[in-house]
């Protein structure tokens, strides 16, 4: 099947990488599925930084399976590592967990109330959720049970007789250490563990056995931790024997027919991409140094008979709103927790829109409505035929994959005043509805389920990331000192104001009056654009708000103020307004 031809000044990042998998594909294994991989370690919450390493090679998958090709997107599920550390800040953990360090992911017991039999299941599944809201179509590969059902067998004893060679290429980096790079600014923890691609990283490559070198070490058969150590290895018989630093515990095993134990993530990663014939894969920044597992495994493959991936080195994704977390500390937010905020067309973008090298920030403070503003713009762009190609390209990458479109709100009022509002009700499904109602006159929302599930993004947002303190809280009751103390040119603008509520009760039309009032006071057309006006009328008007402000929710600021009034009606805002 032939490439698309395709003009790199009108295409995208995951075009150009589609064309380089197709091509590579076509020359590696012609005739057979396209192969992009990714791996992720279920060692605690899998965030938002992780899911760049799905997310990349997803799009590419994507993009090649519109063009016709059958692809396998493989998502390695490192469950077979070892336990490292308590993860801070997950609920039902405490620090007896720290018995299990060293054991498999899936020996580990699962948090405390979770319905999964095991830690590996318990993070796995709420990372398969997201994956699933996000469009991506994915074969999932549990390592403990391909090593455990002894699918690795011959790869194993290949590297256990290939030892020599691959410690010859390890040497070539133990003894060099990697020059220390000068920071151009800090980075802080969000992004740093955001880089971090599979748990097993940072794992030795299995040296310093007391009998050699061995790219394999087993999990104790007392203990069932990996703090064993290879005494020596028979080729011949494939008889391979290990002591337990931990508790002393020794055995001799045959290979032939052992499987509790796995390859060093050195060795392993490349037993894979040639096991499984991958053609993509992305690596993070971790992996980018001089001896990182991607650039020995680029070397290792070749004595498994493959070819290293293609793929890019993939940048940070920082957390805007939820400074210095990692998740080593807890609470570094999940797909999942993006999702509760966000549409999955929204989440796809901010991954879609940008090249894996450059890094970007997932909102979670007010920054978020201006992502809204920004894709609506998007939205209306595409519409209107006046888009740029490159954003047309993120745009169809976001809505939908080449399965179909992802389902959408049907009606989607802008973020914002979706937030206002749930801001000012509290999720009263009567009182949002009568206001969103009230928004256009002329085309009334008729049911909630119309601006679903944007609104519950919003309500989901309000609710846990805005603070307390930020919330809106409309008053009770007139402020009847504050309204005696009011001058001549305050009283008769709130009774223009006033004057003008029920010919101007929809969004558009209070937002007109609300920056009317102050034009017509200084005598004004209320149509007065600002380029017919001074620019004492700007300061005005903010002056005139933050009166407004003042007199309904007890603050100088608050939501946009033609929401805000049609959240507390009419006939409240008369009373509060001392009419």
């Amino acid at each position: 099947m032939p490439i698309v031809a395709q003009s790199t000044e009108t295409t995208d990042w995951v075009s150009r990488y589609a064309d380089e998998v197709i091509a590579e594909s076509e020359r590696r294994a012609p005739g057979k599925p396209v192969v992009v991989a990714s791996g992720l370690s279920p060692s605690g919450p899998i965030h938002l930084g992780n899911l760049r390493e799905v997310m990349t090679p997803h799009l590419v998958a994507d993009e090649v399976r519109r063009r016709g090709y059958e692809v396998r997107h493989l998502i390695s599920w490192d469950d077979y590592d070892r336990y490292r550390k308590v993860p801070a800040g997950v609920p039902g953990v405490d620090e007896s967990w720290a018995e299990h360090i060293g054991k498999p992911l899936t020996s580990v017991p699962a948090p405390a109330g979770s319905a999964f039999p095991n830690w590996a299941e318990h993070f796995k599944a709420a990372m398969t959720g997201a994956l699933g809201e996000l469009g991506v179509e994915f074969d999932g590969i549990s390592q403990t049970e391909q090593y455990t059902s002894g699918v690795y067998r011959e790869q194993i004893l290949h590297a256990m007789k290939h030892r020599g060679d691959i410690d010859a290429i390890l040497d070539q980096y133990r003894t060099k250490k990697t020059p220390q790079q000068k920071q151009q600014k800090p980075v802080d923890e969000a992004e740093l563990e955001a880089a971090e691609g599979s748990g097993a990283a940072n794992e030795d490559d299995g040296s310093g056995g007391a009998g050699g070198y061995y790219p394999y070490k087993p999990f104790c058969g007392e203990c069932g931790k990996d703090l064993t150590t290879v005494t020596s290895y028979d080729d011949e018989t494939t008889e391979l024997s290990y002591t337990c630093t931990l508790d002393g515990h020794g055995e001799t095993v045959r290979l032939t027919e052992f499987n509790r134990g796995k390859l060093v993530w050195k060795v392993d990663w490349p037993m894979r991409w040639a096991f499984e014939g991958v053609i993509f894969e992305p690596s993070g920044v971790d992996h980018s140094s001089p001896g990182s597992s991607f650039q020995v495994g680029g070397q290792i493959v070749g004595i498994f008979g493959g070819k290293q991936p293609i793929g890019p080195m993939y940048a940070f994704v920082g957390i805007s709103g939820m400074a210095k977390m990692s998740s080593s500390k807890g609470g570094v937010p999940t797909p999942a927790d993006a999702l509760q905020i966000m549409e999955p067309q929204l989440l796809r973008w901010l991954y879609a829109r940008r090249r894996p090298n450059q890094s970007f920030k997932i909102a979670f403070d007010q920054e978020i409505q201006r992502l809204y503003d920004e894709w609506d713009k998007l939205v209306s762009k595409v519409a209107d035929g006046s888009v740029l190609p490159a954003d047309a390209a993120a745009y169809t990458r976001a809505v939908g994959t080449a399965a179909g479109e992802l389902p959408r709100t049907p009606r989607p009022l802008p973020y914002r005043t979706l937030a206002s509002v749930a801001d000012i009700t509290a999720g009263a499904e009567d009182q949002t509805l009568r206001i969103l109602s009230e928004l256009d006159p002329e085309n009334p929302v008729t049911a909630l389920d119309e601006v679903r599930p944007r609104l519950d993004r919003a309500e989901a947002w309000i609710s846990k990331y805005v603070p307390a303190e930020s919330r809106t809280l409309v008053r009770a009751e007139p402020d009847t000192q504050a309204l005696a103390a009011l001058d001549d040119e305050a009283r008769e603008s709130l009774r223009l104001l006033l004057d003008g509520l029920d010919s101007h009760w929809s969004l558009d039309g209070l937002t007109h009056l609300v920056y009317g009032v102050p034009k017509v006071r200084a005598g004004f057309s209320p149509d007065a654009t600002p380029k017919e006006l001074p620019p004492e009328i700007k300061t005005a008007q903010r002056s005139f708000f933050a009166l407004l402000y003042d007199l309904l929710v007890g603050r100088d600021t608050g939501p946009r103020l033609p929401t805000l009034l049609l959240a507390v009606g009419a006939d409240r805002v008369r009373k509060l307004l001392g009419a």
